[in-house]
């Protein structure tokens, strides 16, 4: 600093400052401003802002500490250095402290970094509280404001204010419509949310490929393919760049909502494949029944050089168990560690007990449950409990049973599936235990729901519904329907049905299962050869699974049920699942 004798002044000293700040040379500017005879409000505050953009609140807050008087700037300088360091706590205590200084006004950007803080605590009191302050000291309302208070009620939980609030912006961006669209569909309001994106679609404002990547999203976690069709359609239209992570979303969408034939053509269309195409794809593959060709995609994104993570291997390890492939998917689960230097998560090992349960391997399957890094969850108990289920191993069956009561005591489906497993090996006496457990418990076995959309009219069914409209044709159909079958070779599976019950009543109580029904009216509404996509939010039962196969081929029709694991599409007499599932 001093060269020759000389001494810079303030200002020179307060450029040099700024200058080693944005370069990020903090030990000059501390020493710089160390030396300094004088300083002024913009000495301190540059040194505070430069740290405060580098997250260096420790030393930002010292000097904040030590001035000897603040502005607005010094204030929104630390407020917005802890929220975009993720320390909204601190953020709240210190907007605080500014309310009780008399020497500070608000202004739009403390207000938005405070609401912003507010956000991320989730904390509606206060943004509330702030929103009010701010209407009272009639503090402009630019887009600024208007968003930072949207966004505030949006992630507290507080939807419809948010959306008075992005009705009440002026210039929308495409910013503001995409947040509050994706509101929408993180609220579980999905239907406001694509109703909103229909507007959007009208505004004459251009989505970008973050609203694209959030409507395909909701379409995906909803199956709903028709509308991720017309936001395909779109997107099209518009020509949205291959290499964006629209086009991940778009693979992502047909795969979960079980058109893998389309999600496969947008897959060969992306120049570069990012990994979560890779293992939307591979995921897609082997929950449609399509185990080969998930496990050869996953050979040819090794071939390409793309590291797979933790969430591809479930995929992987998915196919080989929904193709009966022990000892593969054995080799897949040991590579995660030994070749690809990943760690072992808890749904790796879920999956692998899954394969090996539902392959009567038992013994292995404890082995590795002996040896896991850490606690055995849900998801493997309930796949051990399966396999048990599969194959009648009553006493691990008990074992896995036990450790779910602990871990969810309120779960129907452990009860339910305990029982059906008592009363195949006739030990009456423990089903009649675990139902009066589950009255005891106020446990409620969830009812069986599917639906299917008909002309883009969604059809609701639950088991031995009789309130649809054309209920009585959908009996009569299935009734002669249960003739062709039965000549046909099909025999109703009673095992799981009511063991305490007539043989004849266990026949008529599956016929109105819901899948059935569903399919039923699918049939009687569309014309021939129509494919038809049923849903359930339950494991679809073993009997059904029988009987859609039989009724695919009297019928001839492709029909897909997707049920709360996977999909199942039916094809002359087969299912994709080749009845491993």
């Amino acid at each position: 600093m001093r060269y020759s004798g000389f001494l810079p002044g303030i200002v020179i000293s307060n450029r040099l400052l700024d200058m080693y700040a944005k370069c990020g040379s903090f030990s000059d500017a501390q020493k710089v401003f160390d030396e300094m005879s004088e300083k002024d409000l913009c000495s301190w505050n540059t040194l505070i802002s430069g740290y405060t953009k580098l997250g260096m609140l420790k030393e930002a807050k010292k000097l904040f500490d030590e001035m000897p008087e603040r502005d607005n700037f010094s204030w929104t300088a630390m407020i917005s250095g802890y929220v975009r360091f993720d320390k909204p706590k601190e953020a709240l205590e210190l907007y605080r402290m500014q309310e009780m200084s008399l020497l500070s006004k608000l202004n739009k950007f403390t207000v938005s970094s405070v609401l912003a803080a507010s956000a991320a605590m989730g904390c509606l009191i206060i943004g509330k509280e702030i929103h009010g302050r701010i209407t009272r000291a009639g503090l402009d309302f630019d887009d600024v404001v208007w968003s930072a208070l949207m966004d505030m009620y949006g992630k507290c939980g507080s939807i419809d204010e948010a959306r008075s609030v992005f009705d009440k912006l002026v210039d929308r961006d495409i910013v503001a419509w995409t947040a509050m669209i994706d509101r929408y569909f993180k609220d579980g309001r999905r239907e406001e949310g694509f109703e909103l994106f229909r507007q959007l679609m009208k505004s004459g404002i251009w989505p970008n490929e973050f609203t694209f990547a959030g409507v395909l999203n909701a379409c995906a976690a909803a199956a709903d393919e028709e509308i991720g069709k017309q936001v395909h359609g779109y997107m099209t239209r518009v020509y949205f760049n291959p290499l964006s992570f629209a086009a991940s979303a778009l693979v992502h969408m047909y795969s979960k909502c079980g058109n893998v034939e389309n999600a496969k053509r947008v897959f060969n269309g992306m120049p570069q494949p990012d990994l979560v195409s890779w293992t939307s794809l591979i995921t897609g593959y082997a929950q449609n029944g399509q185990p080969d060709e998930a496990l050869e995609y996953f050979e040819l994104l090794l071939k390409s050089n793309t590291k797979p993570d933790h969430i591809t291997f479930v995929g992987v390890l998915s196919a080989c168990t929904h193709a009966g492939l022990v000892d593969k998917g054995l080799e897949y689960f040991h590579s995660i560690k030994d070749i690809h230097g990943l760690t072992h998560t808890a749904d790796h090992y879920a999956c692998i007990i899954d394969l090996l349960a539902r392959s009567g391997r038992f013994q292995e399957a404890e082995n590795i449950i002996s040896k896991m890094p850490m606690k055995p969850d849900k998801f493997l108990w309930a796949s051990l409990l399966g396999g048990c289920r599969i194959h009648g191993n009553l006493e691990l069956a008990e074992k896995a049973a036990k450790a779910l009561f602990e871990i969810e005591p309120e779960n129907p489906a452990t009860y339910v599936t305990m029982a059906n497993i008592y009363a195949t090996a006739g030990s009456w006496d423990e089903v009649a235990k675990i139902r009066r457990s589950m009255d005891d418990k106020g446990v409620v076995k969830k009812p069986g729901l599917s639906w299917i959309e008909v002309k883009r009219e969604t059809h609701v069914f639950l088991v031995g519904d009789t309130s649809h409209p054309k209920s009585k044709e959908i009996h009569e159909f299935l009734g002669k329907l249960s003739k062709r079958m039965r000549e046909e070779g099909y025999v109703p599976d009673t095992n799981f049905v009511l063991h305490d019950v007539e043989e004849e009543q266990k026949e008529q109580n599956l016929s109105y299962h819901s899948e059935k029904l569903a399919v039923a009216f699918g049939i009687i509404s569309t014309p021939p050869g129509t494919p038809l996509k049923v849903f359930k939010n339950l494991r679809t039962c073993v009997d059904c699974h029988n009987a859609i196969k039989y009724i695919s081929k009297i019928v001839n029709r492709k029909i897909t049920v997707r049920d709360s694991s996977r999909f199942h599409c039916f094809e002359d007499g087969n299912c994709s699942c080749r009845d491993y599932w």
